[in-house]
């Protein structure tokens, strides 16, 4: 029984999956992050020196369970790691929710109830409607790393510490995507915007050279391509059509030279 945020919640699953083959596991998440996100989706892992949960295993739990009132100590910065998953599911999947979350984001953040139940039910919903359809991540599910590859390299570059959380590298990976989404014109100018103001309304971060004063962009992109979503010396990114749409998975993979000709222009 795993009882605690996300990293509990992996290597509890992780453990399970390979102890005797397979033991039976429930999952108790009690971070906003791990409730709308972790926890759901019997993806498990553990991190290694060249990337973020390379290790690991599809395993699904028995039970989730999620309780708001965990969420009662959460300090507002945990809030907000677990609201850039929300975010995350309604850019990628439901624009009627993105809407609904530009007036209510503010109610989650400061704890309202009423409104955070609506929000992780429905991010919840999103997330296991694609995994129902793409159990081990081989087409459909890739769309939920939206953001993710640049993220991923944004904590491995920070070697994982508490300067930086998963979901505030997540909120800069979001937004380094929908900026090259823009460039490469297959997003509008509009479609940016309207994450940019949302990001402002709520004042989250996403400008990265706030947390790193001397960036290596060759380390940087190093660490993109070793990214568990690649098997090539290409990276694979998920891109945003418009709000509530990305592109399909594969469908756009760069090399290391055609992203770094654009990373000064999206960090």
């Amino acid at each position: 029984m795993a009882v605690g945020g996300g990293i509990t919640g992996d290597i509890t699953g992780f453990v399970s999956s390979i102890f005797k083959r397979g033991i039976n596991y429930i999952n108790i998440p009690t971070t906003l992050l791990a409730q709308v996100d972790s926890s759901i989706g019997g993806k498990t892992g553990v991190n290694s020196n060249l990337g973020k949960n390379l290790i690991g295993s599809f395993f699904q739990p028995v039970l989730v369970m999620i309780d708001v009132n965990f969420l009662t100590s959460l300090s507002k910065r945990e809030m907000i790691c677990g609201y850039a998953e929300i975010l995350k599911h309604a850019v990628i999947n439901d624009a009627k929710f993105f809407y609904w979350l530009k007036l209510n984001s503010n109610n989650i953040l400061n704890k309202n109830y009423k409104k955070l139940i609506y929000a992780i039910k429905k991010s919840c919903e999103i997330k296991a409607d694609i995994v129902s359809k793409d159990a081990h991540e081989k087409n459909l599910r890739m769309t939920l790393n939206f953001g993710h590859t640049f993220a991923h390299a944004i904590e491995v570059k920070n070697n994982y510490s508490k300067k930086i959380n998963h979901g505030e590298a997540v909120l800069m990976g979001m937004m380094m995507a929908t900026k090259f989404s823009y460039i490469k014109k297959i997003c509008t100018k509009a479609t940016l915007e309207k994450l940019i103001k949302i990001y402002e309304e709520n004042n989250l971060n996403f400008k990265i050279k706030s947390i790193f004063k001397n960036f290596n962009y060759k380390k940087f992109l190093q660490h993109m391509q070793n990214d568990k979503k690649n098997n090539d010396d290409k990276i694979n990114l998920i891109l945003l059509k418009k709000i509530g749409q990305v592109t399909n998975p594969g469908s756009f993979k760069f090399s290391k030279d055609q992203i770094n000709k654009y990373l000064k222009n999206i960090i």
